[in-house]
């Protein structure tokens, strides 16, 4: 999948005249995109869709027109299409009270380093998570986490084969394991070459 450019890019003017309609689309698009692990964890994985949408917002909201902002915009979310050969995620841990996360959070520490997917005969692949990005302390962990799956070749096979997809969480405090429906499996498969 390829990176956005400054022309895959909306002008503000431009965006303001179809935002609506644009981000309808994106709100469909993403809800295929999305896996429920258990019921305080979702994976909300992205593409070059996705990132568009979140460039052309942050480009509306901060009012950024000069190129180098945009410049800066494509290099912080460019980083989450994936390449063809793994997924790349948004991974959060929702819980609404704040007290409750701020706990939750704290028996949590290292859950972005277990969370996995597992494509039917083969073995789990582990999150690669927040590169070049610290998002934990000593303390807790963070309540959103970026994460990359690399995949095998025989993986992407597997899976474009129709093999089973299973998405989980493999920490202490949290075990939890879902297998993806077959529309998020076939939007998953569009993301590999």
């Amino acid at each position: 999948m390829s990176h956005l450019t400054p022309e895959d890019l909306y002008g503000l003017e431009e965006y303001a005249k179809i935002r609506s309609d644009f981000r309808a689309k994106t709100m469909v698009h993403k809800r295929d995109r999305k896996v429920h692990v258990g019921t305080n964890a979702t994976l909300y994985f992205e593409d070059r869709l996705t990132m568009q949408y979140q460039i052309q917002e942050m480009l509306r909201i901060e009012r950024i027109f000069e190129l180098e902002g945009i410049a800066e915009e494509l290099a912080t979310y460019n980083p989450l299409i994936p390449d063809g050969s793994n997924w790349k995620a948004t991974f959060m841990m929702e819980y609404p009270d704040a007290e409750e996360r701020r706990a939750v959070l704290g028996k949590l520490i290292g859950i972005e380093d277990r969370v996995w997917v597992e494509v039917a005969g083969h073995e789990k692949v582990f999150a690669v998570a927040d590169k070049d990005l610290e998002r934990a302390d000593e303390t807790k962990t963070s309540s959103v986490h970026f994460l990359r799956f690399e995949l095998t070749p025989e993986i992407v096979i597997a899976v474009k084969g129709g093999a089973a997809l299973t998405v989980g969480i493999d920490h202490s405090h949290y075990r939890q394991a879902v297998t993806v429906n077959d529309t998020t499996h076939a939007a998953l498969v569009r993301d590999l070459d």
